[in-house]
């Protein structure tokens, strides 16, 4: 039998379904409580726009009459004229909104919505949609809303755990190349680069199984990377509890020590002052420089001021240690600056510059040390 040619719909499962959850009202609902309620269900259940478009009209049409059940009863006109929808949209969200059990259709028999008034004109009866089940799990809107805001919180908590790893593993690797350039941080950068594949984007997707424990262990090993290279592959106390002088250094690398350079920099606690004062132009460098380690950093930094390629800076630390290198970058950096400032431009290469006295100081025919003092007495003079 074509029901459509009668008005009637279709049975479905879900209509019967809501029918039974949903008992009787025994109190007026005013249309705020019921809107509350439409509103935790819009989120719950991740209505589409054109869903909540059209619950939302037919919870505008409920008039808070003292009626058993909140019976509601516009028509597709109706609805079409404040959604400003087409017919078959509002079927599909009127279906959709069945399917959900948040509206029990009450079809009349000529399959119209209408209301059944008494002989004072109060509303007795009415054929069109209930909207109880809507009103009556309204506890299960808060409890699902509860579940999905925890869940929200834990994932915004892991993928911090994940940026908390991430930066510290980066921090970590840029100290080493900073630092230490002669550590070997292929195998870490590789994990790196992986796992930044497999971390998604912070968009309310689970992050995948075991990517927080694989982020710490990367984490631990880039730390750990460091601390060694700090400790100079010894494991030596830092502080010696004996009185007497020690006959030897803890340092017993032997024939695997680096040869010592043919000219010697001053002291570690008189080298940074001895640049600061021959190198003003090392000013450019944001930080203060107060041991070797600020001025290794500062020469490696300042290295692309001079137009240097990476590699000038690798070849320069392997040939004559990161100390030499980054002094020698200060030092180029100075001269490069002043020969700008007096207008020779005689220096029309600094990068191949730096290659040169690099190369004179591996050679021994510059001695580092006294090209600084003989700034400094010119910045005296």
């Amino acid at each position: 039998m074509q029901l459509a040619s009668s008005g009637g719909r279709r049975l479905r499962h879900a209509a019967l379904a809501a029918r039974k959850l949903v008992p009787g009202i025994e109190h007026v609902v005013t249309r705020k409580e019921l809107s509350a309620a439409a509103r935790e269900a819009e989120k719950a259940l991740k209505l589409s726009a054109t869903q909540r478009l059209v619950l939302g009209q037919l919870v505008a049409c409920w008039g808070e009459q003292v009626v058993g059940r909140l019976l509601v009863w516009p028509s597709n006109q109706r609805l079409m004229a404040t959604t400003g929808l087409s017919e078959r949209a509002i079927r599909n969200a009127i279906r959709k909104l069945i399917d959900l059990q948040l509206v029990v259709p009450k079809d009349s028999p000529n399959g119209k919505r209408y209301a059944v008034r008494n002989a004072a004109g109060a509303v007795i009866d009415a054929f069109g949609f209930d909207l109880s089940p809507l009103f009556a799990r309204r506890g299960e809107w808060t409890a699902v809303l509860a579940a999905e805001k925890q869940r929200r919180e834990l994932l915004k908590r892991a993928f911090d755990e994940v940026t908390i790893c991430r930066r510290a593993t980066e921090e970590a690797l840029t100290a080493l190349a900073q630092q230490y350039p002669t550590v070997d941080c292929t195998a870490l950068e590789s994990r790196l680069n992986l796992l930044r594949v497999r971390t998604p984007k912070r968009s309310g997707a689970d992050l995948p199984s075991g990517l927080i424990e694989a982020w710490t262990e990367l984490r631990n090993a880039a730390e750990n990377t460091f601390y060694q290279a700090g400790c100079d592959g010894t494991t030596c106390r830092q502080i010696e509890a004996e009185n007497e002088l020690p006959e030897e250094t803890c340092d017993k690398r032997g024939a695997h020590a680096e040869p010592a350079s043919p000219h010697k920099l001053p002291s570690q606690l008189l080298l940074p002052a001895l640049i600061v004062e021959a190198c003003p132009v090392v000013t450019a460098w944001p930080h203060l420089i107060r041991d070797v380690g600020d001025v290794v950093t500062a020469g490696r930094f300042l290295r692309a001021s001079l137009g240097a390629h990476p590699s000038a800076w690798k070849e320069a630390a392997e040939d004559i240690g990161a100390i030499h290198a980054a002094v020698a970058v200060i030092y180029v950096l100075q001269l490069y600056d002043e020969d700008v400032s007096s207008g020779r431009n005689s220096i029309r290469n600094p990068g191949g510059y730096f290659r040169s006295v690099v190369r004179l100081i591996k050679e021994g025919r510059l001695d580092l040390e006294s090209a600084l003092l003989a700034l400094r007495r010119r910045k005296m003079a």
